[in-house]
This record gives structure tokens, sequence and C-alpha cells, in this order.
């Protein structure tokens, strides 16, 4: 079973263009995207938003498919959590409708590994097997490797998948999840993929 979709989802994640022009990159991009729908906050290290699922995925995928487009070399580090006790900031955005902000189909590569971590489930690992299978039918699944496993491929059947997996890692009875995700975007080590 499924826990609710009307709690609050936040994502934490700092972004790192390797270029000397790096401000730019980083203040144009959350210029370019819609953050209507969430609750942000930017600070000298990182960048949380919070809201409902659906908003705080699609804003988090328009921020870096925007700093992607640069074409400069990307790498971003950021965790998703929902069911944190008392995490409020941003409930107000609870109340928006399911209509996401940006729609931008542009294509783009991304490396990425991410890390589940279903809290007080005793069944943890069952989840992180069932989700990783879930990369595999969904044919975004790279290789495993210690304490991650790789996700590849275009941004929006990554991201696609990301907030599938996070939807199915919860459930009623273990509402607390933490996804962590690391991603490498116009790498020249891509080769061109």
């Amino acid at each position: 079973m499924q826990c609710s979709s009307s709690s609050i989802v936040g994502f934490r994640f700092s972004l790192y263009p390797m270029t000397n022009d790096f401000i730019s990159v980083i203040t144009k991009a959350l210029q370019e995207t819609d953050t209507s729908n969430v609750w942000m906050h930017t600070d000298d290290v990182s960048t949380v938003i919070r809201g409902k699922q659906v908003h705080v995925f699609n804003v988090a995928k328009a921020l870096t498919l925007h700093v992607a487009k640069t074409g400069e070399h990307i790498a971003l580090s950021g965790t998703f959590s929902a069911g944190c006790p008392g995490d409020t900031a941003g409930d107000v955005f609870l109340d928006k409708g399911d209509e996401v902000a940006n729609t931008d189909t542009t294509k783009q590569y991304i490396s990425s590994q991410f890390a589940l971590y279903p809290l007080n489930n005793p069944d943890y690992m069952n989840v992180i097997y069932r989700e990783i299978d879930r990369a595999k039918a969904h044919g975004v699944y790279n290789e495993s490797m210690h304490y991650a496993s790789g996700i590849h491929g275009d941004i929006h059947e990554v991201f696609d998948f990301y907030e599938q997996s996070f939807t199915h890692a919860r459930s009623d009875e273990h509402q607390h999840l933490v996804m962590t995700v690391s991603m490498s975007i116009n790498s020249p080590s891509h080769g061109g993929l």
C-alpha cells in the first residue's frame, strides 16, 4: 500500500558547474525554472525545495535540464526526503494542483547514481531490490556498485524512474524515505552518449 501523496516532499541539492562562470550558470538556471509551485530556499552551500512530490521532481528536473543546456560539465548531488517528522516548511504548497509548470522536453543524456534508504522499514533490502528491478525494466539501469546503483539515459526517463521509485519505496506504514542522487552531465568521459 502506498502512502498518501499529500505528504510534503523535499529535495536539498548542490550544483557544481565545471566552469569559472559557475555563478551565472546556476543563477540563469534558477531564473529559467518556474518555481512557483514549490517552497525554495538557497544558502551558501545548497538549495532546498519543498512541496507536493509532483512539483518537487518537476522543478528538480527543470533546474538540472536548464543547467545542462549550457553545455558545461555539471555535477549535481542531492537528497530527496519524505515523511520526515516535523517537516512543515512549505506545507502551504501542498494545496497546489497537479499540473506541472515546467514542460521543456529537450533531450539530455545524464549519468547518475542513486541510493534508497527506507527508514524504519525492516524489509528495506527487498524494497531496494524491487526498485533496482524497476530500473532494469525501465531501461535506465547501468550497473551495480558499492553503496549505490548506476542509472543513466535521457533526463526525462531518469527523473521519471526516480519519481516512480520514490513513490513505490514508501508505504502508509513506512512513510519516511530518503533517496540520494549524484549526477554527471556533459562529462567528457561520457564519450558522446
